[in-house]
């Protein structure tokens, strides 16, 4: 079997592969300005240098005769690879255990009672987390080629796949990139939608649905099999999937369009704003099944799933079934209210999203090279300038 008939970043036979190894025979560039096989063979340091030297000392790049892309540009489509590359990895855990095991997501053999908890939310819960995996996969393959295509540098992360994978029945036993068994998971993006008097932009502060998820660190999914018990632990678990899923998402959501403004190159914003709302599609999906959450306390840790229809709850602010986000204020508070995505200020867009999923908990474990390398990615996405 050759690299490109394995799935990319090891996805599905445990292997260690790389994206560019993956999809540089799907688009071959009329010219390599960089090097990437000499990039993967060097250290952290060098590797995080010469990203900067490349892309961030040339304004511009010629990709073609009529098109021209800045090294803003690439950095910005590389912080989103990266970012998609993580996201892929996280779904992917997710799906061994309670997704569905098929050729277009291969790799784990699914968790009978796992799944069945999740399916406590949503009956169809398996074939959503099925092709949110999937999508996220494509993101950052697609990312990667058109990067090739330009002569430019595909993001790689394979190096930082340092992290345990769960034990449960379902699960492969690979390196992962994330950490979804000790997650502290911010809920205010439920309260952030429904409120009709604040937008984030104006640094405004929100009500998490879940306090008891910022107050420790929790399991997404079970960790061994033993997590699989008593039943109000395992549900616990899904639900702590559950209003994850739309963690994740809704940080997606935001982040296409706030690193938007700062494209030059139409066909590098036409990228932007044709992934992006599917990201919001992955987060309004997620939200309502969250709602769907049942009451509980976890017997094992305490952590409580409150209703949310009921006091001291309750009220529009926490109202499970309204999904759409409500009418807030926008670019200033003289105009009037208007439904959004938020928040979509521009300003350090990329190293709030690094701070964010940091402090979800997805890192524990990971290397300070990682940290530096991410945080390198983000810093020069946020540098970037509309021309």
């Amino acid at each position: 079997m050759n690299k490109i008939d394995t799935q990319i970043n090891d996805f599905g036979n445990g292997q260690q592969v790389s994206p560019e190894e993956s999809v540089k025979e799907i688009v071959k560039p009329r010219r390599s300005s960089l090097s990437r096989r000499s990039f993967l063979g060097k250290s952290l340091a060098i590797g995080a240098g010469s990203i900067g030297a490349s892309m961030l000392a040339t304004n511009r790049m010629e990709s073609a005769p009529d098109a021209i892309i800045t090294g803003g540009d690439i950095a910005i489509l590389r912080f989103l690879s990266a970012l998609e590359i993580l996201e892929t990895d996280l779904w992917q855990q997710y799906n061994e255990l309670g997704g569905i095991q098929d050729s277009e997501v291969p790799g784990g053999h699914g968790n009978p009672t796992y799944t069945n908890a999740l399916r406590v939310l949503d009956e169809d819960m398996d074939q959503y987390i099925h092709d949110n995996t999937e999508n996220e996969k494509t993101h950052f393959t697609f990312i990667n080629a058109y990067l090739i295509s330009k002569n430019a540098q595909p993001v790689n992360l394979n190096q930082f796949r340092t992290l345990p994978s769960s034990t449960a029945t379902g699960a492969q036993q690979i390196p992962r990139l994330t950490n979804l068994m000790q997650l502290t998971v911010d809920t205010s993006w439920w309260t952030r939608y429904r409120s009709p008097t604040d937008n984030p932009d104006f640094g405004h502060v929100y009500r998490p649905a879940v306090p008891g998820l910022m107050q420790g660190q929790f399991p997404a999914i079970p960790r061994t099999n033993a997590d699989l018990t008593p039943p109000d632990h395992i549900q616990a678990i899904a639900n702590t999937a559950g209003f994850h899923f739309a963690t994740i998402e809704q940080g997606g959501t935001g982040l296409y369009p706030s690193l938007a403004q700062r494209v030059t190159n139409v066909e590098v914003l036409r990228i932007l704003l044709s992934i992006g709302p599917s990201e919001a599609m992955h987060f309004q999906t997620w939200q309502d099944k969250a709602g769907n959450a049942p009451a509980l306390t976890d017997p094992t840790n305490g952590l409580v799933f409150p209703d949310l229809n009921s006091p001291p709850f309750g009220g529009e602010l926490f109202q499970t079934n309204l999904i759409m986000p409500e009418p807030c204020p926008f670019l200033r508070p003289t105009f009037p209210p208007c439904a959004i995505v938020r928040p979509t200020n521009t300003t350090g867009a990329a190293m709030a999203a690094l701070d964010f999923l940091t402090a979800d908990g997805l890192f524990r474990g990971q290397s300070s090279a990682f940290f530096a390398f991410m945080t390198q990615l983000a810093q020069a996405a946020d540098a970037a300038q509309r021309g």
